[in-house]
C-alpha cells in the first residue's frame, strides 16, 4: 500500500482511461445548423381587449 506521502503518477493513457470510467463520454456535439435563434415576445392576454359577453371566460 502507497503511504500518505507517496503520490502515484499514471501514464496518459492511464489518465485518460480513469477519467473515462469516472466521468464516461462526453455527450454529442450540438452543431450551428441544430442551434435556433429565440425571439422575445409579450405575453397573450387573458382576456381579449374588445369583450362584449365575458361569460365564457369565466372559470367554474
Amino acid at each position: 500500500m502507497a503511504d500518505e506521502d507517496e503520490h502515484v503518477l499514471f501514464t496518459d493513457e492511464e489518465a485518460a482511461f480513469l477519467r473515462h470510467v469516472r466521468f464516461g463520454e462526453l455527450p454529442a456535439r450540438v452543431l450551428p445548423e441544430d442551434l435556433v435563434e429565440l425571439h422575445e415576445t409579450d405575453q397573450r392576454p387573458l382576456r381579449p381587449e374588445n369583450h362584449l359577453d365575458d361569460s365564457h371566460w369565466r372559470y367554474p
